[in-house]
């Protein structure tokens, strides 16, 4: 089955020109089967791009989805058009009676930011303590990640010397997890971050579990099935050329910046980038949402049950 967004989103001529099935809206009513519903939190500043690289991601499963663009009322987008917004996104306040099967929430380039200096921080924890009655599985990316589980454990995020940018290697920690099927025994994700989070922070008996590490760009991927949260803190989602994107946009605003390592060919950021994730990507997501359809309660209404924070 296809992904559902609406019939004139950007993203829509990307992913058919891709390859990737995508259902019209009255289509998609005809047809006499549950959709999964997925919202997507989108804090990036360039968002089109960023509804791109998640709608090419969740549209690649066998099962229907549909995809609702969520932003929060307490900030105004300003590297995207106020017609685009208003045409596509719906503010947090007015979709929080809903249910979602899946919820997903980006990255931010606001890491070095305390969270609390953050605009949007305290709605933000709305969202959060509102995925624990109102959804069945949260994905948080990136800063989103950092967020969340500073939200739901108190773990702090930690500035790091220089930015660590590039492809890694990482670690499969669990074969055996839902999540990880199919996952070979290591992997390579892109990175782009400010700050990370560090192994010894984690409270040693709140049930987190760590899915995916990297010896080089240190804590990925962690589980934490008490608050049905996932945290991502690389960017599996990344097109091709992401990393190149923000190396040459650096580079033209004169910061100081080394290429992006294990990316380019030979190191020579004049050689066309080889894309080493993105079979990891379509596996992680492919795995997150069939996990979502085994274990979601069939009725909507069911899903979510109130969780006590530790």
């Amino acid at each position: 089955m296809p992904i559902r967004i609406p019939n004139n989103l950007p993203a829509r001529a990307t992913l058919e020109s891709e390859g990737v099935m995508v259902m019209s809206e009255a289509t998609a009513a005809r047809q006499d089967i549950r959709p999964l519903h997925i919202g997507l939190l989108n804090l990036m500043p360039k968002k089109i791009i960023t509804e791109t690289q998640i709608a090419r991601l969740v549209g690649a499963t066998p099962l229907q989805v549909e995809l609702t663009l969520v932003k929060v009322g307490s900030h105004v987008a300003k590297n995207t058009s106020q017609d685009h917004m208003l045409a596509f996104y719906e503010e947090f306040a007015d979709i929080r009676d809903r249910k979602f099967d899946g919820f997903i929430t980006t990255g931010a380039p606001i890491e070095l930011l305390d969270f609390t200096d953050v605009n949007y921080w305290d709605e933000l924890c709305e969202v959060f303590d509102w995925t624990q009655t109102n959804v069945h599985s949260t994905l948080n990316i990136c800063w989103g990640a950092q967020a969340a589980l500073h939200h739901f454990h108190g773990v702090p995020k930690h500035d790091l010397p220089e930015k660590a940018f590039g492809v890694f290697r990482h670690d499969n920690l669990n074969p055996s997890s839902p999540f990880l099927r199919g996952f070979s025994d290591d992997f390579s994700i892109p990175v782009s971050r400010h700050t990370e989070i560090r192994r010894a922070d984690l409270p040693k008996d709140h049930g987190l579990e760590v899915l995916m590490e990297s010896e080089e760009a240190g804590l990925c991927f962690i589980n934490d099935p008490k608050h049905r949260q996932l945290y991502m803190f690389n960017h599996l989602e990344y097109d091709s050329h992401s990393l190149a994107e923000e190396y040459w946009r650096d580079i033209k605003a004169g910061k100081k910046i080394d290429p992006p390592a294990n990316y380019f060919p030979d190191d020579n950021p004049q050689n066309p980038p080889i894309n080493h994730w993105r079979s990891s990507a379509h596996l992680l997501f492919g795995n997150w949402i069939n996990e979502l359809y085994q274990t979601v309660p069939y009725d909507r209404d069911d899903i979510g049950a109130k969780i006590s924070r530790d």
